[in-house]
């Protein structure tokens, strides 16, 4: 663990005082980390991931977002900028702002960096379906962005980086073989907030810390709106529920609306084949997934 408090989930009082108005702040402070220990342990990790496979180099998608500013950060600290490329691919839709800011990271950490345009590729299939909803377009962005990576991927002999951080992956707020497909995922065990716990620490561009979340999926969509809570609220529950084991019951003591600590519970479990590989059904006596398990860098 990289947080940096000593106290247990599972002895906090959940008592308040005047300076501390808010009945969960004593939540809040668990999820405070030790920023140089994390970035110690994840320059560690995307190096030694990316070499121990025979690859010098990585590709991710620079959105201009806080998530894949900090895994480019971490990366060429690992790997050395001559070995990260970023590739911003907008939409027709898409703000521009977020590649401004995108350029803004590619520049100031002098990676190498490509623009590839997905509107002629996603638009192919989205002009199929004039009554599309607004959640179909979004995925097939998503698939497209990560259909892009995969073949830079091949054409630079690259590892995908990817971006998710553990809220999303949590709550399910991701696209399967979109942004959830990578070869190495950096961040996924820091919550949201841990995220911009490190990207201060990291230096990372004060324009992009403070920006609103957004997947930049269609015009005016930040994450928070769509999840209807905000990365604060949500990650203190998410902490005590995964982090401490707290029942619902035992979360909602800690100062939460019992209704809201309910529906983030239910959206973990609904969401949990997000986070794992498929299920094979087991007609064998060693399945994939069942019996047959070893670790990513096992050997002989």
């Amino acid at each position: 663990m990289v947080t940096e408090h000593s106290t247990s989930p599972n002895n906090v009082n959940g008592n308040s005082s005047a300076q501390a108005p808010d009945p969960t702040e004593h939540v809040a402070a668990m999820l405070r980390i030790n920023a140089d220990l994390a970035r110690t342990v994840l320059v560690r990790f995307i190096a030694d991931g990316v070499h121990k496979v025979g690859f010098e180099r990585v590709v991710l998608g620079i959105s201009g977002g806080i998530d894949s500013a900090l895994v480019a950060h971490l990366a060429v600290e690992a790997l050395g900028a001559a070995n990260v490329i970023g590739v911003r691919m907008p939409y027709k839709t898409s703000s521009p702002e977020s590649l401004s800011d995108a350029q803004q990271v590619i520049d100031a950490l002098h990676i190498q960096a490509l623009t590839i345009p997905i509107t002629p590729m996603a638009d192919g299939l989205i002009d199929q379906f004039p009554d599309i909803s607004p959640m179909r377009k979004a995925n097939v962005m998503a698939r497209q962005r990560m259909i892009v990576l995969y073949d830079q991927s091949m054409a630079q002999r690259a590892l995908v980086l990817g971006t998710s951080n553990k809220t999303e992956a949590l709550l399910g707020y991701t696209t399967l073989y979109g942004d959830s497909a990578a070869a190495l995922q950096p961040i996924e065990d820091l919550y949201k907030t841990q995220v911009r716990q490190l990207a201060r620490a990291l230096n990372v561009a004060q324009s992009i810390q403070v920006k609103p979340p957004s997947a930049d999926l269609w015009i005016g969509q930040t994450d928070e709106d769509e999840l209807g809570y905000t990365y604060e609220q949500v990650d203190k529950v998410l902490y005590l529920l995964v982090e401490g084991r707290y029942t619902v019951e035992e979360a909602a003591q800690q100062g939460f609306d019992r209704s809201f600590v309910e529906a983030v519970w239910r959206r973990v479990r609904l969401n949990h084949y997000k986070r794992t590989m498929p299920n094979v059904a087991k007609l064998s006596r060693r399945s994939i997934g069942h019996d047959f398990l070893y670790l990513r860098d096992w050997a002989g």
